[in-house]
């Protein structure tokens, strides 16, 4: 998968949460509505809906939490195979790092 493609996905998938999490906002002002009307059916009509809102707002949030986990373990496993590929460039690029944060430190 190339990086437009992942990078797409994880848009959709930001959309999708957000559109979970503004229909469980809605969904909780009907049933705070509803609440002060005071009338079982229409409370548990509503309950039911802010329910099932709610569980589609979990699942969108577990499946980004996946993919987030999967996208970090296979950064780490790119960087760790290219450290070990090529350690004396790894370590030339950590040090030019270190010097250039350490100079801008000192400039402070």
């Amino acid at each position: 998968m190339d990086t437009t493609t992942a990078s797409n996905l994880a848009d959709d998938a930001r959309e999708r949460l957000a559109s979970h999490l503004h229909d469980l906002v809605r969904e909780s002002e009907h049933l705070m509505k509803a609440v002060q009307r005071s009338g079982n059916q229409q409370v548990d009509a509503v309950r039911d809906r802010f329910e099932a809102t709610l569980k589609g707002a979990r699942d969108e949030l577990e499946t980004l939490q996946d993919n987030a986990l999967r996208k970090a373990r296979r950064a780490a496993r790119t960087a760790d195979n290219a450290v070990h590929d090529h350690p004396y460039a790894s370590m030339g690029v950590a040090a030019a790092v270190g010097a250039l944060i350490g100079m801008l430190i000192s400039r402070r």
